[in-house]
């Protein structure tokens, strides 16, 4: 089939039937282990202080636990979906991590009474298994193979992919996507680390009460990493971070400026299609920043480092809120818009992907035979 027909034939088809059967089957698994995984983690954010509590130890300890788990997280790519929906389905994916928070939210609100924290958590250990079976239908990416492929045909491979992606081609790409990750992961824990802390500690809402705003914030979590998402696809993957972090620059007072309940809910609810949908393009603009020999290695490395030095803040926070008597609010809304401009500062420094076809062409190999 000659060049010129392909984009036609491609655009003719609805996007939903583009992708293959393996496809699918991958995006299932990771769109399903990724909302199970967050129910699992966020039920953590709920029980902080009944932690704290009732072991005798600072706050300041238990968030410290918290941030060790962060590190030890993981981040799959989507790289094998196809490029003209891979923005929205990025958004879809990321999204569902709020749903695995709303559904956390609800076993919280409903359970904590009867069944304390040490209940939550045995609750959190059983959607794991809930997963294992469609990892069978996994396979690996055909990009990916084919470039394997390639590199034992020539008999040339990337020996040390972390090294190659600091070479002079792409140090700036990499700093710079490790800056965004790690403003990113600082705004989430400012938004969400510290909120139900907050609400039990010092305005003293009962569980009910704190999981109405985190249940419908997450469910727009959900909904607004899709509609970012279109806007990826239609404008670009830095148009879809930059704009709602710019908007929640202005939301983020709504609902820490106040002690009326009603605002609280509302404000942080809002938030959520705002601050709470900046990550929707993580899977999407991370895999196409980088050539497929190193783009696990650099998707994980780049990731974990937001992980490390962004997990630092939940107990920082936590520690000076305590410590200088300023309550939560404050701190939170300090962090909040720093890291918010944070966010906006290096998405712009960073290139713009959209539209990129991820090939299996050697291109950290043909580089360093041209050197």
């Amino acid at each position: 089939m000659p060049a010129s027909v392909a984009p036609v034939s491609a655009s003719a088809l609805p996007w939903w039937k583009e992708p293959t059967k393996d496809q699918w089957y991958a995006y299932t698994a990771a769109w399903l282990g990724w909302t199970l995984d967050a129910f699992d983690f966020t039920i953590f954010l709920l029980i902080m202080l009944p932690i704290s509590q009732e072991f005798g130890v600072p706050l300041t300890a238990v968030a410290a636990v918290f941030t060790i788990t962060l590190w030890l997280r993981l981040v799959g790519a989507m790289e094998s979906w196809p490029t003209r929906s891979r923005g929205f389905m990025s958004g879809i994916l990321q999204g569902s991590w709020g749903l695995g928070f709303a559904l956390s939210a609800l076993a919280y609100g409903f359970l904590y009474d009867h069944i304390g924290w040490r209940g939550l958590l045995w609750i959190g250990i059983l959607p794991a298994l809930a997963v294992v079976w469609i990892r069978f239908f996994v396979k690996e990416p055909e990009v990916w193979a084919e470039n394997k492929r390639l590199q034992s045909e020539k008999k040339a491979e990337v020996k040390l992919p972390l090294f190659a992606i600091f070479k002079r081609e792409y140090r700036t790409n990499t700093i710079t996507a490790i800056l965004w990750m790690a403003c990113a992961f600082c705004v989430y824990y400012s938004i969400w680390a510290l909120f139900s802390t907050y609400l039990q500690k010092e305005l003293h809402w009962t569980p009910l009460m704190v999981a109405t705003p985190l249940f419908w914030a997450n469910i727009v979590v959900f909904a607004g990493s899709g509609l970012w998402g279109l806007v990826a696809d239609k404008w670009g993957r830095r148009s879809a971070i930059i704009v709602p972090a710019t908007l929640a620059i202005f939301v983020t007072p709504l609902y820490l400026w106040t002690e009326d309940p009603m605002l609280i809910i509302g404000g942080f609810i809002l938030q959520g299609i705002f601050g709470g949908s900046i990550y929707g393009q993580n899977p999407s603009y991370l895999c196409e920043r980088f050539p497929t020999e190193v783009r696990a290695t650099a998707s994980g490395f780049v990731y974990h480092q937001g992980a490390i030095w962004g997990g630092l803040v939940a107990p920082v926070l936590t520690y000076f809120a305590v410590q200088m008597n300023m309550g939560f609010a404050m701190p939170m809304l300090i962090s909040t818009t720093i890291f918010l401009v944070g966010v906006i500062v290096f998405v712009l420094m960073g290139p713009e992907t959209k539209g990129k076809h991820l090939t299996a062409d050697l291109e950290i190999i043909k580089l360093a035979e041209a050197d």
